[in-house]
Formats: structure tokens, sequence, C-alpha cells
């Protein structure tokens, strides 16, 4: 029973590559487009909820359909993590777009202009 404090960490790095390999092997909602990343999973303490954190590439309009998709496909993916991992009750799936990875890119840009010495473009930071 030692190890029960470490269990969520351990089925969110499993949710984590389940998730991944099934966004690999392609999603048929057509609302799925571009390059979608798991960047993380949080799991609650009685593993009936899982957050997953993902990075989107593309537009804004493209990120809010794919999150759409993503949320509609849950249902199936909740199932296959429920047995691929022999889960009794397999955790309810919250998608998250995960905006470290655009933020990181964007901290870059400013970054290379500030070292070209060229004014940064700093109008939009969010």
């Amino acid at each position: 029973m030692a190890n029960d404090g470490r269990r969520p960490d351990r089925v969110a790095e499993a949710i984590r590559e389940e998730v991944a390999t099934f966004l690999a092997e392609g999603v048929k909602d057509p609302r799925v487009t571009g390059l979608v990343t798991v960047t993380g999973v949080d799991v609650t303490r009685d593993l009936r909820q899982a957050r997953i954190f993902v990075s989107i590439m593309g537009s804004d309009e493209e990120r809010a359909q794919t999150l759409e998709g993503l949320a509609s496909v849950a249902g199936h993916l909740r199932g296959r993590i429920g047995r691929a991992l022999r889960l009794r009750n397999a955790p309810e799936l919250d998608f998250q777009f995960d905006r470290s990875i655009a933020s990181a890119a964007r901290i870059e840009t400013l970054l290379a202009q500030i070292k070209e010495g060229t004014q940064p473009d700093v109008g939009d930071l969010d």
C-alpha cells in the first residue's frame, strides 16, 4: 500500500501514452485537424477524472474545432483506455488546450528579435 500515492501518476502517464497512440493512429472525427500533441495528463487521486493537456498547431478556429472533435471522441477513447489499462472504471476525460508551447515559441521569437537589434513586436503577449 506504500505505492498508492504514486498510482495516479502511473495511471496519468499510461493515459498520456494511450491518447498519444490514439492520435498517431488517426482520429476519425474530421474536426480534429493539424498537429495535436499530448503535453501532459493530470488525474485525480480517486482516478475518476483525467485532464488531458494538448498542444494544437493551427489558427484559433482550428484549435476550437479540434477541441470539439476531441471532446466528441472522449467516450470512445475512455473505453479504449479502460480496456488497455484494465481499469474497473475508466476516468472521465477532459481535453484542455496547453498554451505553454505557443508561449515558448513566442518568447523565442522575441528573444531573436532583441538579439538581432530590432524592436520586438510585443503587441499581443497572450
